[in-house]
């Protein structure tokens, strides 16, 4: 579990070493957020940096210091470089070695809604469903025999 002091001094640091106003970069701050289901926002708006805290509690050093380079890597690439061949090769020249996304844990037990299916596998959502769905491990489209029934913790 990454500390959360330790993960604003790397990330202050990171800001510092790559995004320093001197070269061009502007302002840029660090923060957590409250996502429960991605790791890191780069906010080109705000000039801002974050992380979810509820993820950072989850994670280990190591991820936490990946998700914090992939989004310098963003910052420093520009809003239009999205996950193209511009923001990977920022990526690797600043030691990212992740993919686009993270494939950890989400913050589960803070969804408010759980579903279920036949089977019994469980599903979580942080918004009201608002229709029909079908459970993707029992088939592959849409299969109304499979469909996840809803309810709010």
């Amino acid at each position: 579990m990454a500390d959360p002091a330790r993960v604003r001094v790397w990330a202050e640091a990171l800001i510092r070493m790559h995004l320093d106003p001197r070269f061009g970069a502007g302002s840029w701050s660090f923060d957590f957020d409250h996502a429960r289901r991605r790791a890191g926002l780069c906010n080109y708006t705000d000039r801002r940096i974050t992380v979810s805290r509820h993820l950072a509690a989850r994670f280990e050093d190591d991820e936490i210091h990946q998700i914090l380079l992939h989004e310098v890597a963003h910052a420093l690439a520009g809003s239009a470089a999205g996950h193209g061949p511009e923001w990977k090769r920022v990526a690797r020249e600043i030691g990212y070695v992740g993919g686009r996304t993270h494939d950890g844990e989400i913050a589960a037990e803070l969804a408010p809604w759980v579903g279920r299916c036949p089977a019994g596998h469980e599903h979580v959502r942080f918004r009201r469903p608002t229709r029909v769905t079908s459970c993707g491990e029992c088939a592959r489209g849409f299969d109304r025999a499979h469909a996840i029934t809803w309810r709010k913790r």
